[in-house]
């Protein structure tokens, strides 16, 4: 089955969660037989020269680096190009995208799977417009892909309620644990093993970083410190403001990292932070339970689905609550297995159950 994707920045070792999942997907169901060509955006991709990721093809389409037009722009000519592949399968990833599902079908493109990460108007970053057409791109999905893949039963409830339609629930992956033994990274940071705290992702408002070093800030009498992994997409006036924050705090900012940087920042922190406002299920989550790591997450819809333990949660928005509970996860001596939760997020049962969604658009779609 030949399979394109579209809607995703790009792989390998580009920031997001979208980008992570397909990173993750995609060489796995390459791996059950199928041709799978997904479209990069070129402002994300170093080397254009390579066009192959793991048996992955890919192809580099050109997008403005233009937070509002970008995806859109991308999505547009990312069509045109599909239609000479005539594929089997167009896997759209996000309703940003879904957006061009009507030409998509005047195309004579019909067997279309959409994959619903997050109702990403709920994000702060976008403004009127942005949001409205990230409304729309929700109702094109709905009245007009054929499958629909959620990453959480929250996402599939929702749909439920507010279109009556149905959906089926994929949720994201992560790979298996290896951790690190090796130190230099974090010597080249000046922190120290077990004596820091991290928090993971992108630098946009609904990631609630800001909330995690007004909290961090407040803390008395402790050695450890706080790193932040990651950066922004898009330099804004909030991640620009982040940064000065962070920077005024004696916060340790990495950058975006991967591979065996990240995987000594995991292995040997003391404690790990995601005081998200919105999310769909963060693989950046999963990864530090992976880990072992003690956890500590607001307490929105996708992070209690994930069913940590009652101390693995704090009122979302609530800077004293965090400050508290991260004094006390940081004082105590709990261990947390988390291998139970884990089983469902298995990267090599989720491309079984995309391939089946596969499977039965075609049948449905003669």
């Amino acid at each position: 089955m030949r399979v394109v994707v579209l809607g995703t920045r790009g792989i390998p070792d580009i920031q997001g969660g979208v980008e992570s999942h397909c990173e993750a997907l995609y060489p796995r169901l390459v791996q059950l037989g199928h041709e799978v060509i997904l479209m990069t955006r070129t402002p994300y991709v170093i080397n254009q020269q390579v066009t192959e990721y793991q048996g992955v093809k890919l192809k580099h389409v050109y997008a403005p680096k233009i937070k509002s037009f970008e995806a859109i722009f991308h999505s547009v000519l990312g069509v045109m190009v599909v239609f000479s592949l005539k594929p089997d399968i167009l896997h759209i990833h996000g309703i940003g995208p879904a957006l061009v599902i009507p030409f998509a079908h005047l195309l004579g493109l019909k067997k279309i799977v959409v994959t619903y990460h997050c109702p990403n108007y709920e994000h702060k970053k976008w403004g009127r417009l942005a949001r409205f057409m990230l409304r729309l791109g929700e109702k094109f999905t709905v009245n007009y892909a054929q499958k629909i893949i959620v990453i959480s039963k929250t996402l599939q409830e929702s749909l439920k309620e507010k279109y009556n339609c149905d959906s089926i629930v994929i949720y994201n992956g992560v790979n298996p644990v290896i951790k690190a033994d090796k130190t230099d990274y974090l010597q080249s940071l000046s922190i120290k093993p077990q004596q820091y705290i991290i928090g993971v992702g992108r630098f946009v408002e609904e990631k609630g970083f800001h909330d995690l070093i007004a909290a961090f800030a407040s803390l008395k009498n402790t050695s450890y410190q706080l790193v932040l992994a990651g950066d922004a997409d898009h330099k804004t006036d909030y991640s620009e403001q982040l940064i000065k924050l962070a920077k005024d705090n004696d916060i340790i900012l990495t950058g975006f990292i991967k591979g065996e940087k990240l995987r000594q920042i995991y292995t040997h922190a003391a404690l790990f932070v995601l005081p998200s406002y919105h999310e769909g299920l963060p693989i950046v989550l999963l990864e530090a339970m992976s880990y072992g790591l003690k956890v500590l997450v607001s307490n929105i819809s996708a992070h209690i689905e994930v069913n940590l333990p009652d101390n693995c949660y704090f009122d979302l928005g609530n800077v004293k609550k965090l400050a508290e509970n991260i004094y006390k996860l940081l004082m105590s001596s709990e261990l947390f297995d988390y291998s139970k939760l884990l089983v469902q997020y298995d990267w090599e049962r989720i491309a079984m159950q995309t391939e089946l969604v596969y499977q039965k658009t075609t049948s449905d779609v003669a």
